[in-house]
């Protein structure tokens, strides 16, 4: 069998879009994954992926997971994602981000996009000149603007649901926190979680980051390396997935895993891992969610009071997936695949009403000219 049969016999996705603009330097990818729920919402990614393959291969996978995030969190949007190939310091440009929003106006509605990882609020305002089909813009364009803030507030949720199973406490005062990645949400989370009384460990790839935390917050940075191995309650991935793998499970010492990064299992055993060394997993797309529900918003009006009080559900849906979890016996990322595909299964099921519009219909008019026209013969 082919490569190109086994990707379509093998690809749970309802679509996947190429754009490709030479002449500009545009080369991105926009997977749908799902919209039993509604139209696909998801980031536009921009990274220098090492190759075509690698940045296909995550688009679908972070398409996926907004699909399980949208419906564990309530929301009635489908699952999408999109990256754009290339470095983000160096090769953005109005014309780009242009040209993106224009492939994604001719997809009529059907995905949804904001920011995210090397992407920010001013990159949007490019894609935004060319469609609507934008959120997360700035305020001054009526949108609820930087999302990072409430994804770290969400996070900081998931972490007192999980220390409260964990270690019975109810606050973070005197734990240690490492986190990995200082770029939008991770550096909004190092400033909730200080003054939430916690202690910080912090990483970045990028040494001007580092150093701004550094001067800021006054907290410890180790070296990206070395992070795994530092003593702490909670380790939180901030940046890219795939951190937690066979690799770099046995160096951790944690007791307990919760972050903002998407896809942080590199594979499903990975959880097992977790759980054989006594390291509680809070299900990434659950703790993380707090950006989505706050951009989602801005379709029905943006409200900041509102945002938070959703974002601060993702205490109360964690806790029901642990007891999911002890109930069923299962592992905590099984368990909120549970809950979500429950969700997407139960709407997909309601029967809604299908009526013709009458005026659709062409060959009415096409009758009444044939009538009128044996009249006229008759006379």
């Amino acid at each position: 069998m082919s490569t190109k049969l086994k990707l379509f016999k093998d690809l749970e996705h309802e679509q996947v879009v190429f754009c490709n603009q030479p002449e500009i330097g545009l080369k991105a990818i926009i997977a749908i994954h799902s919209s039993v729920l509604g139209p696909a919402l998801g980031g536009t990614r921009m990274w220098p992926y090492p190759t075509e393959e690698a940045a296909l291969e995550d688009v679908l996978r972070l398409s996926k997971g907004m699909t399980y995030k949208s419906a564990a969190c309530g929301l009635n949007f489908g699952g999408g994602k999109a990256v754009i190939i290339g470095d983000p310091k160096h090769e953005k440009s109005e014309s780009l981000f242009r040209a993106f929003g224009a492939f994604i106006q001719r997809m009529n509605g059907q995905f949804l996009t904001g920011e995210d990882v090397g992407v920010d609020v001013n990159d949007m305002e490019f894609v935004f000149m060319e469609t609507q089909y934008v959120v997360g813009l700035s305020k001054a364009h009526g949108g609820s603007g930087d999302p990072s803030p409430m994804t770290a507030y969400g996070v900081i949720q998931g972490m007192l649901a999980s220390i409260e199973r964990q270690f019975d406490q109810k606050t973070l005062r005197g734990l240690t926190v490492c986190v990995q990645g200082l770029g939008h949400v991770g550096m909004h989370l190092v400033e909730l979680l200080i003054q939430n009384g916690a202690k910080v460990i912090a990483c970045d790839i990028d040494p001007k980051l580092c150093q701004a935390a550094k001067e800021k917050f006054k907290i410890e940075i180790v070296d990206s390396n070395d992070i795994y191995q530092k003593k702490c309650d909670i380790f939180a991935p901030c940046a890219l997935g795939g951190v937690l793998n066979e690799k770099t499970i046995p160096l951790l010492k944690c007791k307990i895993i919760a972050g903002s990064a998407n896809n942080q299992l590199q594979e499903d055993e990975d959880a097992k891992r977790l759980k054989e060394r006594g390291i509680l997993y809070a299900p990434d797309y659950v703790v993380n969610a707090g950006g989505l529900i706050n951009v989602a918003l801005e379709l029905e009006g943006y409200s900041a009071p509102r945002a938070q009080i959703l974002t601060r559900n993702i205490y109360y849906n964690l806790k029901r997936i642990f007891q999911i979890a002890d109930d069923e016996n299962i592992l905590p990322h099984l368990a909120a695949n549970h809950l979500a595909e429950e969700r997407l299964l139960k709407i997909s099921q309601i029967r809604r009403a299908h009526s013709l519009d009458a005026s659709k219909i062409r060959r009415i008019h096409a009758v009444e000219t044939s009538h009128q026209e044996s009249k006229k013969k008759v006379a």
